[in-house]
């Protein structure tokens, strides 16, 4: 096998990785390789995400990410010459009880703190307005924040990967199973079916499968797959591509439009033998589609476009918040996993942040000190929010 040498490699061409390398290479890193193991980039969890993008979070930290996300979105076109598709219809938090709307607004105090400024508590009449498919009678309010809305995750993907590859970053496909190569608890470089590299700095932006890379290193790096499945239905003019994302509180039904189409999502709790397989399973259709019919009585009449359908792998950590930075007891490697949902509204400035800690030593564009992935071993991991 052959070997060479680079200044840094990083492990996952979907767009955290894509993210990274643009960044590294932009600060002036020369010799960077990114390794994939498919044939191209965005097979992963990218290329299935539904492109939401807010800011109304319940952790101070998130919320700055976005605002700084939000900003970066604004300027993507400028800086790699693609467009986004960042589109701020809205997202639409919608509560059944006093309590689950009295946590909305506990939320949207810690947001206005943080800085968000475009979130507002919303009535029933509101949300007939801004939503108006919703069938509303046993709402009682909920908050609407209206620089949220929508992204293009393979479009974001795509403007990283030609403004790396402009800079001089090698993306190499197909390159299979990478092995971290550790000599005194420290990196000393990689081994793939593209043979080995020799570096110092290895980034961890494998996904849902960090935590299987991380064990091979010989770090703890808590990060596992989670099914999330997703149902389109046929061409449904009834419902406004401006519809906001609109979303249950209670049991986190929630639904978008895109392309002309309806995308229908919520949570399922269905067992599978394998935790890394993505075939979409039919059981759950029927669950997801009396919700759907009985939260906006349009779509009574929907007609589910099967072929379309899909299941997608979030990368779960235990506090749902991503894990940024060196990894616990080996040298040399970083970390940037565990985004559980979040990963491609926040990946331009994790990108950015993960570049300044490995090239400076600390983030200083953001205080991220609470997404450290040595939280979980110290105790202190970010506590989590039933609500959002």
């Amino acid at each position: 096998m052959s070997q060479r040498t680079a200044e840094a490699v990083i492990i996952g061409a979907g767009v955290m990785g894509a993210s990274a390398a643009y960044h590294l290479a932009k600060r002036g890193t020369r010799n960077v390789v990114v390794l994939e193991r498919f044939g191209q980039p965005g097979l992963g969890s990218t290329g299935k995400a539904t492109g939401g993008f807010r800011c109304q979070f319940t952790t101070e930290v998130y919320v700055r990410l976005s605002l700084l996300a939000r900003e970066k979105l604004r300027q993507f076109r400028q800086e790699t010459g693609v467009d986004p598709g960042y589109r701020p219809v809205g997202y639409l938090f919608m509560a059944r009880t006093e309590a689950q709307l009295q946590s909305l607004r506990a939320a949207m105090t810690l947001q206005k703190a943080a800085g968000l400024r475009e979130v507002e508590e919303v009535r029933t009449a509101d949300i007939r307005r801004l939503s108006p498919t919703v069938r509303a009678d046993d709402l009682v309010g909920g908050t609407f924040g209206s620089t949220d809305g929508y992204i293009l995750p393979m479009e974001i993907l795509r403007g990283y990967l030609e403004a790396a590859h402009r800079l001089g970053v090698q993306f190499e496909y197909e390159a299979g199973w990478t092995e971290c190569l550790v000599d005194g608890g420290r990196i000393t470089g990689v081994r793939s079916e593209r043979g080995t590299i020799v570096t110092r700095c290895v980034i961890n932006a494998a996904g849902p499968w960090a935590g299987i890379v991380g064990r091979q290193a010989g770090a703890d790096v808590p990060v596992t797959p989670l099914r999330r499945q997703t149902a389109i239905t046929h061409p449904f003019p009834q419902m406004p591509e401006t519809t906001p994302m609109t979303i249950n509180v209670d049991d986190g039904f929630h639904f978008r439009v895109r392309d002309g189409r309806v995308f229908l999502l919520w949570p399922d709790d269905l067992p599978a033998n394998d935790p890394f397989d993505t075939s979409f399973d039919r059981r759950w259709l029927p669950k997801v589609i009396n919700r759907a019919r009985d939260r906006a009585p349009v779509l009574a009449d929907l007609e589910i476009d099967l072929p379309r359908c899909y299941c997608g792998l979030y990368e779960m950590s235990p506090d749902k918040h991503a894990l940024v930075g060196p990894a616990p007891g080996v040298e040399g490697l970083y970390l940037i996993n565990g985004s559980s949902g979040h990963g491609v509204m926040h990946s331009s400035v994790l990108g950015l942040l993960l570049t300044e800690i490995i090239l400076d030593g600390r983030a200083h564009t953001a205080d991220i000190h609470a997404l450290r992935p040595s939280r979980f071993a110290e105790g202190q991991p970010n506590l989590q929010s039933e609500i959002l």
